[in-house]
């Protein structure tokens, strides 16, 4: 179990590797990505660290730093408590005065679109191998997007290139390199 080791990968085959983000390569090649480990055992401790690393981004010069992943395998691992924890996420955002510099996107292992089957292809568009908060800054979400000719289809994209590839497509994705496939 290597919580770090699983989302690089997850993050060269499937983010990148399927262009889930078409933002995503740049900001990895240019070593701008921060993956962080929390060994939080509880909700109150991940927003602790949670805050911790928003106040790390605000800080940090986007071209060292644009985004952070926290990863987080000890707490959360039910996805209807992990997508209640994202109110008080979204909260201590707004309670740190970063409303409009910073969000938090979410992954999860179990991810579910509302109306949508437990199986469904579609909710690996945003399934990691371990839960993960995801700290983007406004600016560098705003950019790409403007820079992409038409970000609103991204999403559909997405699910499409996901159902063509089928469950054993994904699986087939990490075949071969020694560890599980990801959910």
């Amino acid at each position: 179990m290597d919580p770090i080791s699983d989302t690089r990968r997850w993050i060269e085959k499937a983010v990148i590797g399927l262009n889930l983000c078409p933002f995503a390569k740049a900001v990895v090649a240019r070593g701008q990505v921060r993956i962080v480990l929390s060994g939080a055992r509880d909700e109150a401790a991940l927003l602790a660290q949670l805050g911790e690393e928003l106040l790390h981004l605000r800080d940090t010069p986007a071209e060292v730093v644009d985004t952070t992943l926290v990863v987080h395998p000890h707490v959360l691992q039910d996805f209807l408590d992990y997508n209640d924890f994202l109110d008080s996420a979204e909260g201590l955002v707004e309670e740190l005065g970063l409303e409009g510099v910073l969000q938090v996107a979410s992954f999860h292992p179990r991810y579910r679109f509302a109306g949508s089957g437990a199986d469904d292809i579609a909710n690996y568009t945003n399934r990691s191998p371990w839960p993960t908060l995801h700290l983007l800054r406004e600016d560098s979400v705003s950019r790409a997007v403007a820079a992409f000719p038409d970000p609103d289809a991204i999403v559909g994209r997405n699910i499409e290139a996901l159902r063509e590839l089928g469950h054993e497509g994904w699986r087939a994705l990490f075949d071969g390199d020694g560890t599980e496939s990801p959910p």
